[in-house]
């Protein structure tokens, strides 16, 4: 497996991926909001894009779309229950779905609400295991839920599907899980700073609780 990452230098910092086949050369392109930078990877490498996945419904990771099916004809792809806010989605995805890229990739549907309650990530099932992640897990923290999402739900994805994945996965954009202070939640130290700004969880908060604070602590950064 191969993957690109593309960063489109915007005012939405956003991150673009095409993941290819290194046999045939076909590619499959994530949230690809600034689609020309796309393309003109694709074409640069000389892969073909055949196929336009959107983790989830904001339009900073949809935006993209028609320009770059227009250009291609590759088939969108997404959350079946945010297909019909996002428009022209030819594969509704659910967990456990099998995305394949040529001959050789193949990326597992995994149902990661929170950011959003329709947010789907891929895991590739890899020599070296990668998780291409939307905005459910950033650099060094986790995404926001203001627009649609729920900060509980974003904690039983963390605590029921990313905690348990290997520790080799890599996560895209570019981090392993242990660095992540989302994924450490019974920390003294993480536990020990948050206390400093919520007086009221007391010395042994549950997992849930310091989840939902670190959300709420990250909301003022």
């Amino acid at each position: 497996m191969l993957v690109e990452r593309i960063w489109s230098g915007n005012s939405l910092r956003n991150f673009h991926y095409l993941i290819v086949c290194p046999e045939t050369g076909e590619a499959l392109a994530v949230d690809p909001l600034e689609w020309r930078m796309c393309l003109t990877a694709a074409v640069r490498h000389g892969w073909e894009i055949t196929q336009i996945l959107n983790t989830h419904e904001h339009n900073d990771h949809t935006g993209g779309n028609a320009g770059l099916k227009g250009a291609t004809q590759a088939p969108v792809l997404a959350h079946a229950a945010a297909a019909a806010r996002i428009g022209g989605v030819d594969r509704g995805l659910a967990k456990g779905d099998v995305i394949k890229v040529g001959r050789t990739v193949e990326l597992e549907c995994l149902d990661t609400p929170g950011h959003t309650m329709s947010h789907v990530c891929l895991l590739s099932h890899t020599d070296e295991p990668a998780l291409f992640c939307g905005d459910t897990l950033f650099n060094a923290g986790a995404g926001n839920c203001y627009n649609g999402g729920q900060p509980e739900a974003l904690y039983d994805t963390f605590a029921n599907q990313l905690a348990h994945l290997p520790d080799s996965t890599r996560v895209y954009p570019g981090q392993e899980k242990r660095i992540n202070t989302f994924l450490r939640l019974q920390n003294p130290t993480v536990i020990a700073r948050l206390r400093e700004a919520f007086p009221d969880i007391g010395a042994a908060p549950d997992p849930r609780t310091v989840f939902v604070k670190l959300r709420e602590l990250r909301n003022r950064w």
